[in-house]
């Protein structure tokens, strides 16, 4: 079964501060804030949260469909997702500009900076989620707002069960507006920061979000994550990784996990388990896009 991936296909501008962001910035001159940072490593990746998601789910064994927007200069991106096996039948290109650009810094503690410039990601709403197609699954990642709202509203006209993940996204829009995506839904997910921007905005706790959706998940990082559903919470135990070296694309990877667990119809917390070793695989590797299996899905 394929899953629609809607989202931003990006380049990425992976840079290392081996310092610590923290002891840089001084809190009492944030008003005047001026400051420098010495990146002695740098490297550019493909990225963006449709392209991530697809590469792990792919990885996985399953079918993923991005529905997503490069710009004149994606040209290569769209060749990798063509040798990955990835069908590009929903990816389009904007001639007059630039693909999606993440220029993202990471401390020594894996705190992060980013820069993201949107370029072709705003024009992705010319692409319609219709029915009929061979999905019958879909998430609604970070994207430009407008096609973010459209292909929630066409996901839910077309009868196709969907995730609402609205990332670094979710700061675009108003309590109505969120509640809008939650009750289209069919699963919501969030990390523990969106997820209490998600509720001040909204006026629901996770609880409630909970009870209006299949299910709602809190990703915790290194804590692994909270899985609710009917306004319960069960704690999923985290991944230990080999070694922590770069944290980029580690949410996205854990959705590609996400969606393959769900497309088979296996609990929420066995989809959640997935994803977390999938995190921690990818956590592993520098870039969001290049990291290997070593285990079978399945063994979850």
């Amino acid at each position: 079964m394929a899953a629609l991936i809607c989202g931003s296909l990006a380049f990425d501008t992976i840079m290392t501060f081996e310092g610590r962001f923290a002891e840089q910035i001084l809190p009492e001159q944030l008003h005047i804030l001026n400051v420098s940072f010495l990146v002695p490593t740098l490297r550019r990746d493909f990225g963006g949260c449709a392209g991530n998601i697809a590469y792990s789910l792919k990885l996985l064994g399953g079918e993923p469909l991005p529905v997503a927007m490069l710009g004149s200069d994606g040209a290569d991106y769209l060749e990798r997702l063509r040798q990955l096996g990835i069908d590009t039948r929903h990816v389009g290109q904007a001639g007059d500009t630039y693909t999606a650009q993440a220029m993202i810094m990471t401390d020594r503690d894996n705190n992060q900076i980013t820069a993201f410039h949107p370029g072709a990601m705003m024009h992705a709403h010319r692409t319609r989620i219709e029915a009929g197609g061979a999905a019958r699954i879909g998430i609604i990642a970070p994207d430009g707002r407008t096609a973010m709202l459209e292909h929630a509203a066409q996901f839910a006209a077309a009868g196709i069960a969907f995730v609402f993940d609205p990332g670094q996204g979710l700061p675009m829009f108003g309590g109505e507006e969120l509640r809008g995506f939650i009750e289209q839904s069919d699963w919501v997910t969030v990390n523990d920061y969106e997820g209490r921007m998600l509720c001040d905005r909204t006026g629901w706790s996770l609880a409630e979000i909970s009870e209006r959706v299949r299910g709602l998940v809190v990703t915790l990082g290194a804590e692994g994550c909270d899985v609710w559903e009917q306004g319960q919470s069960t704690r999923v135990a985290p991944v230990p990784p080999v070694e922590v070296v770069d944290p980029t694309g580690c949410g996205d990877a854990w959705r590609g996990g996400l969606l393959y667990g769900l497309e088979r119809g296996w609990p929420l917390a066995r989809c959640a388990q997935l994803g977390n070793r999938l995190g921690a695989l990818k956590i592993a590797q520098r870039g969001p896009q290049n990291y290997t299996l070593d285990f079978h899905p399945d063994e979850i």
